[in-house]
């Protein structure tokens, strides 16, 4: 009962830290360090952001923007929109709806269309995150996405983009979505990538302080940083669930040691009266609860292994729309896991065992 209350103990903690490693390796990929995102002044998200699209226009001819292997500008205009989307389920939830210019795709990491194809620009037609596939009504390929009364979009295809935040998203033409949204003349934002270092502070120092645009530029890695309102919530609240059931978890397991002193009082006495000393005993009974409590840990940690498989949804308290998350079991994880065990077996095992010294040898044996 020991190895499973504390396996048990173990798997659900670890299911909540292993939720908050995956919001993190999501944050974590998706900024590129060369990469700028351009926002409003004052402006902390995209979807807080906007401005002209002449401006937008006006960045792209900046020195210092990379270019791909076919001479592609690594430029991007973008927009979203925030619908309330029906789930599966039957409940309803706001997502991310990104309009995009053909070299969105080059500036997200590992994006690689896995099913179907990408949509043809000003057509209705959207792609779709593979995670996000599974969890709204008409978001599978081949549906139809209604993103409101009179906008909807036809699924032609399926992405991943490597576990990263645009895997949170589904991905329409931008003149699509503006015209849906009578949002034509505006972007919330621009991605570029900077052909250098030094080009990146030059792009920088020009798109903050050049009285045309006075823009906020930030780097990619820092905006992302910055959003882990979510994770850290989440960390807090796993956190304390943490700590009380490893305080229940040592009860049990003290109760187990306790148990097990008052039933082999015989032999207690018996191994001082072969010669054996009072730290002998107390490492008899604290190693067994430190076994017992570790493969407890080993059997909690084995149980969340397929949940690596799986992927979730949460709620982005930056954005307030949901976040796809893939389940990882990283080292967060087996920290917590280990820090949980030892705790259970070394506090659980503790007191029965320096009772299990304290025992007279003659009272023991007189059990015989």
């Amino acid at each position: 009962m020991t190895v499973i209350g504390t396996a048990a103990v173990v798997a659900c903690s670890c299911t909540l830290f292993g939720m908050v490693e995956g919001l993190r390796h999501a944050q974590k990929i998706s900024g590129d360090p060369l990469d700028l995102i351009i926002l409003r002044p004052g402006a902390d998200t995209e979807t807080t952001s906007g401005f002209d699209r002449i401006k937008a226009d006006e960045l792209a001819t900046l020195d210092g923007i990379a270019r791909d292997e076919n001479g592609v500008l690594l430029f991007a205009k973008e927009q979203l929109s925030i619908p309330v989307v029906e789930r599966s389920n039957g409940s309803r939830a706001n997502i991310i709806v990104r309009g995009v210019s053909p070299a969105s795709a080059k500036l997200r990491p590992k994006f690689t269309i896995v099913e179907g194809r990408d949509f043809e620009p000003s057509k209705g037609e959207c792609i779709v995150s593979k995670t996000l596939a599974k969890r709204f009504n008409g978001a599978n390929l081949g549906g139809i996405l209604r993103c409101g009364d009179k906008e909807s979009y036809r699924v032609v295809g399926l992405f991943t983009a490597g576990g990263s935040a645009a895997e949170s998203e589904v991905w329409v033409d931008i003149k699509d979505l503006g015209r849906n949204n009578q949002q034509e003349s505006s972007v919330n934002c621009v991605q570029l990538r900077a052909a250098g270092t030094e080009e990146l502070v030059k792009l920088k120092t020009t798109i903050e302080n050049d009285t045309r645009f006075k823009l906020a530029a930030k780097r990619e890695s820092d905006y992302f940083a910055a959003q882990t309102r979510s994770s850290t919530f989440l960390q807090f609240f796993g956190g304390l669930i943490a700590v009380f059931l490893t305080f229940g978890a040592m009860f049990a397991a003290a109760n187990t040691m306790y148990s097990a002193v008052s039933t082999r009082t015989r032999e207690i006495g018996t191994m001082r009266a072969l010669g054996f000393g009072r730290m002998d005993v107390l490492i008899c009974f604290l190693g067994e609860s430190i076994i017992l409590c570790a493969m407890g840990g080993a059997l909690g940690l084995l149980a969340t292994l397929p949940l690596t498989a799986l992927s979730f949804g949460t709620l982005n308290f930056d954005t307030f729309t949901e976040t796809t998350v893939n389940f990882r079991l990283g080292p967060t994880v087996m920290i917590v896991a280990v820090a949980m065990t030892a705790a259970m077996g070394i506090l659980g095992g503790l007191f029965p065992a320096i009772r299990a010294v304290r025992l007279q040898v003659i009272s023991a044996l007189r059990e015989v």
